[in-house]
């Protein structure tokens, strides 16, 4: 038997689930803007963890570039002839 059959012939009232986001309660930042406050805050940490990942492949791909590829032979640096 199904929970929903259960709950029926018990005469219990449908079961209410809990909703998983915040963002349901958290207010809009603007009226006529569908973005909540919720939203908002979690887009500036996304920005913010993509940024360093973006400085941290930058930095990788300078080592490459400086270090790696010359080191290996792959190809001579210009100001370095």
């Amino acid at each position: 038997m199904g929970e929903a059959k259960r709950r029926k012939s018990l005469g219990l009232p449908p079961k209410k689930y809990k909703s998983k986001s915040k963002s349901d309660q958290s207010p809009r930042l603007f009226k006529w803007l569908p973005i909540t406050v919720n939203q908002k805050n979690s887009l500036i940490k996304l920005s913010i963890k993509a940024s360093w990942y973006g400085i941290g492949g930058l930095i990788l791909l300078w080592v490459v570039v400086r270090l790696i590829g010359p080191a290996a032979g792959w190809w001579t640096p210009a100001d370095s002839l």
